[in-house]
């Protein structure tokens, strides 16, 4: 299924992509953002906040944005 995902980490993208049916917002937090935890992100579906069980749905928009940005105090 296809979903957009936004990513404001860094430069920041956004685009369709396709994830498996049944995928939950951890699952694609991991994929996207391997090295990252969760608690350093504000991450959305559909500009609500979310929990890491949600299951993503076609045409959902997903945003991660970091909450904490390097070199700032």
């Amino acid at each position: 299924m296809q979903i957009m995902f936004i990513n404001n980490d860094g430069a920041g993208f956004a685009d369709q992509i396709e994830v498996a049916d049944n995928t939950t917002v951890e699952q694609l937090f991991r994929e996207k953002i391997p090295h990252g935890k969760p608690t350093d992100y504000l991450i959305r579906v559909n500009r609500q906040p979310t929990t890491a069980d949600a299951l993503l749905q076609p045409g959902d928009r997903v945003s991660i944005t970091p909450s904490k940005i390097e070199g700032a105090l």
